[in-house]
């Protein structure tokens, strides 16, 4: 029997469109990254424009969440890319044996630190530090030591090192400046503890913003977005004597990915100008390149660290759980 041949021509059309469906890269991240005022939906749009394939992001709950389902999921994850890794957790990330050698190019890098990594590329990186209101606080302690040692009245914001890479970030501050007296200035901090929040998002916007508390841990590159977005001075963050702990956040590609060459597309897109240049404002952090004059001007305001305070990531790794632990039992009494 003869095919009609409207019936043949919308068989070709069907075939031809499946045969030829873009394809898809998933890549794992955290909520900030793809919000509406984050850089993913400008980058989405431009690698979108270049690869002819479809930029999914995933948005999980932080850094540490994206480890977590990547060790769930193991080989059978969708995942082709993590993106949001940062240089604390990177060890254990790489323990898992799901990710591939990155094959890009570094040479355009420009970080506070060296760095050779076959497997993680940088996109960004910045200064844990405390923001405060200055409606609120007239002088901020300028040093851990004054902070433990200010009046049991000034109230701070932290995020739980379990769950956020900030309050990763702060007990590795802490374990770099005190060493084995870390536990003993966790229990003098505890009376200016307000609350401690399961991620940044609930405690920056959540509780700093509404005026629960005039200081809150952030990023010394937080002040950037309310000067330039806001047009506003009133939140700063304040340089600590003893130095600030260094966040170097990293993209990397899947093993298990069915689009290897995409996504190794996309790690060196991390480092073009077209997805750097989205870093400064909309994630609010250091660029991972030099962008020259297209930095903005307020990047010019913010607090210059004097010493950059780091943790090697193998060293992190063999120490998190001990770290962790050693910080539940001193904020328990």
């Amino acid at each position: 029997m003869a095919i009609p041949f409207r019936a043949l021509l919308a068989a070709l059309v069907f075939c031809s469109q499946y045969v030829l469906a873009a394809p898809t890269l998933t890549v794992y991240t955290y909520p900030s990254f793809v919000s509406e005022w984050g850089p993913g939906p400008a980058i989405k749009e431009r690698f979108e424009a270049r690869c002819d394939c479809t930029l999914d992001f995933v948005a999980l709950d932080s850094s540490v969440a994206i480890l977590h389902r990547l060790r769930l999921e193991g080989e059978s994850t969708p995942a082709d890319v993590v993106l949001g890794l940062d240089a604390s957790i990177m060890a254990d990330a790489r323990r898992t044996g799901l990710l591939a050698p990155h094959g890009t190019s570094l040479s355009a890098l420009d970080l506070p630190i060296a760095w050779n990594d076959d497997t993680f590329v940088p996109y960004d990186w910045g200064y844990f530090a405390f923001v405060y209101d200055t409606e609120q606080l007239e002088h901020p302690p300028t040093s851990l030591d004054a902070l433990i040692n200010a009046p049991d009245d000034l109230k701070i914001i932290l995020q739980d090192p379990r769950t956020s890479t900030p309050g990763l970030g702060f007990l590795l501050w802490m374990k770099k400046v005190y060493g084995d007296r870390a536990a003993e200035k966790w229990q003098a901090l505890q009376p200016h503890i307000l609350t401690m929040t399961k991620g940044w998002s609930d405690a920056y916007f959540s509780l700093f913003m509404n005026g629960e508390a005039p200081m809150v841990l952030s990023y010394s590159t937080s002040p950037a977005y309310h000067m330039a977005v806001d047009n506003t001075d009133r939140y700063q963050a304040v340089a600590f004597d003893e130095g600030h702990y260094l966040q170097v956040e990293v993209g990397a590609r899947v093993r298990t990915s069915d689009q290897p060459e995409l996504a190794q597309r996309f790690l060196a897109f991390m480092l073009s100008p077209a997805f750097q240049s989205e870093i400064p404002l909309k994630n609010v952090m250091y660029p991972a390149t030099d962008l020259g004059d297209e930095l903005p001007d307020v990047f010019e305001r913010l607090i210059r660290p004097e010493q950059t305070l780091y943790f090697e990531p193998q060293t992190v790794a063999d120490n998190r759980r001990t770290w962790i632990d050693e910080w539940l039992n001193a904020t328990a009494q």
